[in-house]
């Protein structure tokens, strides 16, 4: 029987990939390869490489989210425009089979290394091969529904014949294979191997897995066995976790890295500002931007503090540490989009330049006056090239979902409250303790700590690619991607409206409504902002991918999913 096994072997973890020549037609054979440790290592390598992670590769789920403004562009899906030839919905189907594939193809054959490979070291192997199979499987069924399910190596023929099966029935499975994970992965590797799979990551993605599929006891109970390992922690300081210089951080828990000494890096082009040599493509949305609540914990069209003509003044320090603020120094310049700042200062040589970030003098400049600061890296500037890691689950994510998953069973305590205010207390810099210092969420009825809830997850992980998976999972989605994307109006009408009437850089407070989605629509009745591009999801079909149009081609016994 043809097998489905032609095998790439990855040079190095992350560095190009070649085809194994072992077998006549140079391909891989379960028969006589996974036959020592080096064989088996260099098969599950492959499994750690961005292809298999692309919504987390490029910002490319938060590019779905309403986190993201990209000029008079957008992306296809809150376009409404998805169809079943699209292309990401395609790629993400393929590549996650491949990753199930491959993981099936090890753990069918760890057999041939027994009595050659140590007992610890199978074990370990067969774990992290488990580990992937349930986080692959776990992506198709909330992004697809019902797909093709199998776990064993299966011939081209079989494949082709495959239907869709009930996703209850993968989601068991699922499952079964976390947990085979967790008994059979370490807590921690050696120093040089920090990034591979662990029980941690098998018990936080479990847990991730749950609360997405609302099996709220379930996520519960596995971010708590998490949080009890006590080998995570926050980073010290909440912006600083993201620069590239931050390596194998106690708060990282699951992370592909990038490096520029194996040549895998990151093209940060568009998000470097223009005064600095970039092209600022795209930035944080002013929805997000206005998400971040006031330091008396309220949003900021409750909170007395808040000022729109200073939205960046007595707001979480999460927003200064994502979102470049007005008049202060960024990547070497001082960042400021108002039209009338014509010439900025050069900080290094104390010289005014040309304020490339201001439309007046840059048609291209953000469309929206925002600058990401979040990762960003001065060291960008010299070829405009970055190598943080692609940080796939982190300890603030497990507290957050512990909490998320106790509010949501009304067992709502102490515990449910300390894992919110940890992260928010980092935010601050402060101990969780030091209650006067920071905003202490201390409301324990269920409705209101929910929406406090779901704007910590938004304001902690924006940009990290979460916020897209929240709005399907929450049916917020139909909301806020259907919401217009606004931003700045045109320099010279921008100018006479707002700012020569002091009216720089909000005429007024946008509203935040009862899910925290920020509303535009008095600023663009009084004609004080620019509509950029309107949204359009569609909640009759958008809630699910399309099955791939090719795949439906060539297999009968597909059915599409509604709507495509």
């Amino acid at each position: 029987m043809k097998k489905i096994l032609i095998i790439l072997v990855c040079i190095n973890l992350f560095v190009g990939c070649a085809k194994l020549d072992l077998n006549p037609l140079s391909e891989g054979s379960s028969e006589n390869w996974y036959s020592d440790e080096t064989e088996i290592g260099l098969s599950l390598n492959d499994l750690y490489r961005t292809y298999l992670w692309e919504l987390e590769s490029d910002f490319n789920a938060e590019r779905m989210s309403d986190n993201w403004t990209q000029r008079q562009a957008i992306d296809a899906f809150p376009a409404g425009s998805v169809t079943s030839t699209w292309g990401r919905g395609t790629d993400l189907w393929l590549n996650t089979y491949k990753g199930i594939t491959r993981a099936n193809t090890i753990l069918s054959s760890l057999g041939n290394a027994v009595g050659k490979v140590s007992e610890a070291k199978i074990k370990q192997f067969a774990g992290e091969a488990y580990f992937m199979r349930a986080a692959f499987y776990s992506r198709l069924i909330f992004y697809y529904g019902d797909v093709p399910f199998y776990k064993e190596t299966i011939s081209i023929e079989d494949a082709f014949k495959l239907g869709r099966t009930n996703k209850a029935t993968i989601l068991a499975s699922v499952y079964e294979d976390y947990d085979k994970a967790i008994a059979s992965l370490p807590v921690t590797y050696s120093s040089s191997e920090l990034k591979r799979a662990t029980k941690g990551a098998a018990l936080a993605f479990k847990a991730r897995t749950a609360l997405y599929m609302g099996d709220f006891a379930l996520a519960r109970d596995a971010a708590k066995a998490c949080m009890d390992l006590k080998t995570y922690t926050l980073h010290a300081n909440y912006g600083d976790y993201f620069l590239s210089k931050t390596r194998n951080s106690t708060e990282t828990i699951f992370a592909i890295p990038r490096s520029f000494t194996l040549g895998v890096s990151w093209t940060a082009t568009n998000f470097y500002t223009r005064t600095a040599g970039g092209s600022a493509v795209a930035q944080p949305s002013w929805e997000v931007f206005c998400a971040y609540t006031c330091t008396d914990g309220l949003p900021i069209d409750e909170s007395p503090l808040f000022n729109p003509r200073l939205p960046f003044n007595n707001r979480d320090p999460r927003l200064k540490a994502t979102i470049a603020e007005f008049g202060k120094e960024h990547l070497g310049f001082i960042y400021d989009p108002n039209p009338t700042a014509l010439t900025v200062l050069n900080v290094a040589t104390g010289n005014k330049v040309a304020n490339k970030d201001n439309r007046a003098i840059d048609t291209f400049a953000a469309y929206n006056g925002l600058a990401l600061k979040k990762g960003v890296d001065a060291d960008w500037s010299d070829d405009k090239q970055t190598d943080f890691d692609i940080r796939i689950m982190r300890y603030a994510d497990v507290l957050l979902m512990y909490a998320e998953a106790k509010i949501e069973l009304n067992e709502i305590d102490a515990a449910t409250l300390t894992a919110i205010n940890m992260v928010r207390a980092r935010a601050y810099d402060v101990p969780v303790t030091s209650t006067t210092l920071y905003p202490a969420v201390t409301i324990t009825d269920q409705t209101q700590l929910r929406k406090i809830l779901r704007n910590e997850r938004r304001v902690e992980f924006v940009w990290e690619n979460r916020r897209f998976d929240d709005l399907l999972r929450w049916r917020l989605a139909e909301k806020a991607l259907k919401k217009p994307i606004f931003g700045v109006l045109d320099p010279a009408v921008f100018k006479t409206k707002v700012v020569d009437k002091g009216l720089y850089f909000f005429s007024q407070t946008p509203q935040i409504d009862d899910d925290g989605i920020a509303d535009f629509s008095a600023l663009q009745a009084e004609g004080t902002v620019k509509l950029l591009v309107n949204r359009a999801f569609d909640k009759s079909k958008q809630y699910l991918f399309p099955i791939p149009s090719k795949e439906i081609l060539i297999n009968k016994n597909l059915v599409q999913n509604p709507g495509y």
